[in-house]
C-alpha cells in the first residue's frame, strides 16, 4: 500500500460555459496543443486542429478511442457538450425506435441517456489518466431555482444540458470536471434618474467566474479567485506542470541527410579486403532484363474504398462510420441481406431511415463485427 503526499501533477478536466458569443472557443484554443471535436460547426473560422464533425453519437466514440490510441495532442476539447448530447438522446431514441426521448414512459429514456453519458465521461477520464487534459465547452441557460429551506424563487446560470428536470446530464458532467468555469458578460447597474428608479446596464467586461455563487454554478480546486479577467493567462499555471503519465510512443523519422550519412558510415565499415564483384557484361544485363520482363506478374493492390466511392444518398451518419472502418456498400448489403431485413439488391438509400439510425447507427459495433465475419468467410473483392 502506498502512501503519497503533496501535490499530483496531471491533467486537467475543465468545463467553460456562458452565453453564446462569450469567447469559450476561443480561450479554448489556447490550451496546450488542442484538437477540437466541433459538433455544432462553431471552429469554421478559426486556425485551430480539428477532427471531422460527428454525425452520430457512435461516431463520436469512436473519435475519442482514436484519440486515445493516437494522442494527436495535448488538450482534446469537445465544442460543445449540450450539442454532443443531441447525438446521444439520437442515439438512444433510434436504438428503441422513439420518436421522443419523453416516449419511453416513467423516465426511462432519461435513466439510458444518464447511462450512455456517463460512460461517454469515464472514456474522457481515460484520456485524463494518461495525461491528455479534456475541455468541454457548453452553451448557459437561465433557470428558476428554489432553494428546498427558503422562502421564494430566483433565476440562476445553469449548464443548457438536460432540458428536463429528471435528467441528470448537467450534474454528471459538473461532478465530473475539476474546474467548472463560468464565462459572462460584466455589467453595471446605472441610475438614469435623480429618483433612482430607472436604471440601465454599463459595462460589457469579459469576466471569467471560478466559485460557487448564488446566481451561477462554478467550481475549481486549485484555489482561483471568485473572479478574474477572462484570460487563459489567469489559469495557464494550472496545465504548465503537467506531464503526461503515459505518453504515445513516437517513431523517429529520419531525414534523407540521416539517412545518407548513415549508408557512408556503413560503406566505411565495410571489410575492404572483400573480393570486388565481377561486372557483367552488356550482353548479360540485355539477358536479364529480358527474362526479368516475360516472368513479371501484375502487381496486385488492395486498397480500402475511397470516399468518394459511397453513394451520396446513404445518410451522413453511416457514410462517416462506413468511411472511417472501410466499409462498403456491398458488405452492408450482405449481412442486412443475411440478416433477412431486407434482399440483398436492395439499395441502402432505399432502407428504412428508423432501420438505419436504429440498427445500422445505433448497433455499429454489432454490424462491423459480422462484416469482419463475412470477409473471414467471403473476401470480396
Amino acid at each position: 500500500m502506498n502512501i503519497t503526499k503533496g501535490k499530483v501533477a496531471k491533467a486537467q478536466k475543465v468545463v467553460l460555459y456562458g452565453p453564446e458569443g462569450i469567447g469559450k472557443s476561443s480561450l479554448s484554443a489556447q490550451f496546450p496543443d488542442p484538437v477540437f471535436i466541433d459538433t455544432e460547426g462553431s471552429t469554421s473560422n478559426m486556425d485551430v486542429a480539428r477532427m471531422d464533425k460527428p454525425t452520430s453519437w457512435t461516431f463520436l466514440n469512436q473519435q475519442i478511442d482514436f484519440f486515445k490510441q493516437n494522442c494527436p495532442g495535448e488538450t482534446l476539447v469537445i465544442d460543445t457538450i449540450d450539442w454532443a448530447e443531441r447525438l446521444a438522446i439520437d442515439f438512444v431514441t433510434s436504438r428503441a425506435s422513439k420518436q421522443s426521448i419523453t416516449s419511453f414512459g416513467y423516465g426511462e429514456g432519461f435513466i439510458q441517456l444518464e447511462e450512455e453519458f456517463g460512460k461517454f465521461l469515464n472514456k474522457l477520464s481515460d484520456l485524463v489518466e494518461i495525461g491528455i487534459n479534456v475541455v468541454l465547452t457548453a452553451h448557459a441557460k437561465i433557470t428558476k431555482f428554489e432553494q428546498p429551506d427558503e422562502m421564494g424563487a430566483y433565476d440562476r446560470w445553469e449548464l443548457k444540458l438536460g432540458n428536463k428536470t429528471t435528467a441528470k446530464t448537467a450534474a454528471l458532467t459538473k461532478e465530473w470536471a475539476d474546474m467548472v468555469l463560468f464565462m459572462n458578460y460584466k455589467t453595471f447597474s446605472v441610475a438614469t434618474d435623480d429618483k433612482g428608479r430607472k436604471h440601465k446596464g454599463q459595462g460589457g467586461v469579459r469576466t471569467m467566474y471560478a466559485n460557487h455563487h448564488p446566481a451561477w454554478d462554478a467550481k475549481n480546486r486549485h484555489d482561483l479567485p471568485d473572479e478574474f479577467p477572462m484570460d487563459y493567462a489567469q489559469i495557464a499555471h494550472i496545465f504548465a506542470n503537467n506531464v503526461p503519465t503515459n505518453p504515445a510512443p513516437t517513431q523517429p523519422m529520419s531525414s534523407p541527410s540521416a539517412s545518407n550519412e548513415q549508408m557512408t558510415h556503413t560503406q566505411q565499415q565495410s571489410p575492404v579486403n572483400e573480393p570486388a564483384m565481377q561486372q557483367p557484361s552488356h550482353q548479360e544485363i540485355e539477358q536479364t532484363q529480358s527474362t526479368q520482363e516475360e516472368n513479371k506478374q501484375p502487381e496486385v493492390t488492395q486498397e480500402a474504398p475511397a470516399a468518394n466511392e459511397l453513394n451520396p444518398a446513404i445518410p451522413q451518419s453511416l457514410r462517416d462510420l462506413m468511411q472511417q472502418n472501410h466499409v462498403t456498400e456491398t458488405e452492408i448489403q450482405a449481412v442486412v441481406s443475411e440478416k433477412g431485413y431486407y434482399p440483398l439488391d436492395t439499395p441502402i438509400e432505399n432502407y428504412d431511415p428508423s432501420f438505419i439510425d436504429g440498427v445500422l447507427v445505433g448497433a455499429w459495433q454489432q454490424v462491423f463485427t459480422m462484416i469482419q465475419d463475412f470477409r473471414n468467410k467471403v473476401p470480396f473483392k
